[in-house]
């Protein structure tokens, strides 16, 4: 069987689209022209929702081993200790809401969890192989491939490009990439080790009269490493002799040692949005399509979101049903405009100095994200996100939604009902009754009521939750 779905580029979002694809069996081939895996920390902060995804997809477990929590950041100013505080203070899990915390991983640890989950299903990204270009028609895609000097050419049904913001596949379709660079400000980014430092901690250093111009050092999991974050003045080039010049002028102390710089950039303002994310059969996801400032942490778990959103909706186009393939684009521009202001804000106010510029809300946890129509009134529509209950089995074993929406199927949940279930190909049915209701298979219970009140229902009420974790129908 020929690969339906070629995927150019293997960063999160490629490599969380291949994972989708791959668990609902479409036979998937995942490319990128770099000869070796990134390793560096980049996109380190996984929001919320994002955890939500990796639940689905099999991976939570072990990007929680990996990662840590957002660390208490400590403040010196002028040398001097002046306080700690947190850009997000923890709060408690909720029923409907079990994981509401971002959580702290470099981008590098990530991926490497996601191609070994792929490579569970038999699908290993290919290095070194670079999309030369590709023809379209109307039953398919021809793209050409290069690796060594050899030229291969693959026939597939769809191509997406999610090969970051210099992508070859929206460069050749010709799709404006509307936006800004702002070359007056950029930043120095790198991972580097500072033994003086104390692991558990992120720090802020900056002079006593400019407090909100300096340097932070945040701690990376596994190992002994912080990421090094800073404004970068003049033309010098990233070395590990720049970045302690900054720390030799922010710090206040002799003492810190910066060694063993394994990663660095120089980034600067980039906040553009593809004019459109499809022509015919090639997509564009992730950075290829919108590109983020490092404020809020959004870039790469919108990217994530893009791939989970059009994973099922390929796979049913290649079973036959193409008539959910449009909403892709209107869903996920929409929310990518929406989340490039969240983004654009928070670095305004970080280069007006402003105190609260480095505090985040929950606008940056991606929970609220709904492709409802704006006219839909309700507590909880089509669109929304459904939420998490915990409930039992009929044997008596916890359980929760997210346990029943788990997998490429979709769930319909039909709240106090008793009568004989509906059955529908790829559609996982239950009845949720409360406790003491009469029951049966297929039946799980709401001891406290949860569930009932998370999705506002009464007995009789109907609600179909699509793949992907949000609601597609009420009734």
């Amino acid at each position: 069987m020929r690969n339906q779905v070629l995927v150019a580029g293997a960063g999160p979002t490629g490599l969380t689209l291949a994972l989708d694809l791959a668990r609902r069996n479409v036979p998937v081939r995942v490319i990128d022209q770099a000869t070796e895996f990134f390793a560096g920390s980049r996109g380190d902060g996984i929001q919320p929702r994002t955890l939500e995804v990796f639940d689905d997809l099999g991976v939570l477990d072990a990007v929680l081993a990996a990662g840590i929590p957002t660390p208490i950041m400590r403040a010196y100013l002028g040398g001097e200790f002046v306080g700690e505080r947190r850009m997000w203070e923890p709060i408690a899990p909720t029923p409907a809401l079990p994981y509401p915390n971002p959580w702290l991983l470099g981008q590098s640890g990530t991926e490497a969890i996601l191609r070994e989950r792929l490579a569970e299903f038999g699908v290993r990204v290919e290095l070194g192989t670079a999309l030369a270009g590709f023809e379209q028609d109307a039953t398919g895609v021809t793209a050409t491939l290069t690796r060594d000097g050899t030229a291969e050419t693959v026939r597939v049904d769809y191509l997406v490009g999610a090969d970051g913001g210099r992508s070859t596949v929206r460069k050749q379709l010709g799709i404006a990439f509307e936006g800004t660079t702002d070359e007056s400000l950029r930043m120095l980014l790198g991972d580097v080790r500072a033994d003086v430092l104390d692991h558990e901690f992120g720090y802020w250093f900056a002079g006593a009269d400019r407090p909100m111009e300096g340097i932070a050092l945040s701690p990376l999991p596994g190992g002994r490493q912080f990421q090094f974050a800073a404004p970068l003045t003049g033309d010098a080039e990233p070395t590990l002799d720049v970045l302690q010049e900054y720390a030799d002028r922010y710090c206040g102390r002799t003492d810190l040692t910066l060694t063993e710089l394994t990663w660095v950039t120089v980034w600067r303002p980039n906040v553009r949005l593809a004019e459109r994310f499809r022509d015919g059969r090639v997509f564009l996801a992730g950075d290829a399509a919108h590109v983020h400032p490092p404020t809020g942490g959004q870039g790469m778990n919108t990217g994530i979101q893009d791939a989970y959103n059009l994973g099922w909706k390929l796979a049913a186009a290649l079973d036959g049903d193409e008539s959910l393939l449009d909403s892709y684009e209107s869903e996920r521009r929409t929310v990518a405009a929406r989340v490039l202001g969240v983004s654009s804000a928070l670095l305004d106010k970080l280069v007006d100095g402003d105190e609260d510029a480095m505090e985040r809300g929950p606008e940056t946890q991606q929970l609220d994200i709904s492709y409802r129509d704006p006219a839909d009134r309700g507590e909880l529509v089509a669109g929304d996100r459904a939420p998490d209950a915990p409930l039992k089995d009929m044997a008596g074993n916890p359980i929760r939604l997210f346990d029943l929406f788990r997998g490429p199927h979709a769930t319909v949940l039909c709240f106090g009902e008793t009568a004989e279930l509906p059955i529908e190909p790829g559609v996982q049915v239950y009845t949720v009754v409360r406790l003491g209701a009469a029951a049966s298979e297929r039946h799980v219970i709401d001891i406290e009521g949860h569930a009932f009140a998370a999705y506002a229902a009464r007995p009789g009420t109907r609600i179909r939750i699509r793949p992907d974790g949000y609601v597609a129908h009420r009734a």
